[in-house]
């Protein structure tokens, strides 16, 4: 008896994998944004606002384009956001300090040089 067999056999191959997703450009620059918005001082405010708007912008494009780098887009949001934040606080921090040295010193002033105390 003799056995053919079925049909013709094929060796079948995984397809091969895809490339790799490009990372957003804009992703790389609000992280590095973000980082220098914590570590910088006296600038660290505007670079934060900056790395806030550009993760923003980098998270639509890479769902719009299938690219990668949403995590670094995340984490410069974060960074930006928590940079922002620390020097608003200190901004403040310093505004409320001059006010009150301010108010003191008029307060101080008025004590020790009043005519009426006499």
């Amino acid at each position: 008896m003799n056995y053919q067999p079925y049909g013709q056999q094929q060796d079948y191959y995984s397809p091969p994998p895809p490339p790799p997703a490009h990372t957003n450009g804009k992703s790389i620059a609000s992280l590095v944004l973000g980082i220098l918005s914590i570590v910088t001082p006296y600038i660290g405010l505007l670079f934060g606002i900056v790395a806030i708007i550009l993760s923003a912008l980098s998270l639509k494009e890479i769902r719009n384009r299938y690219e990668g780098g949403r995590g670094l887009a995340i984490a410069g949001l974060v960074c930006g956001i928590v940079g922002t934040i620390i020097y608003a606080l200190l901004i403040l921090l310093f505004v409320v300090i001059i006010l009150f040295a301010a108010g003191a010193e008029d307060s101080i002033s008025n004590f020790y040089f009043n005519t009426n105390n006499i």
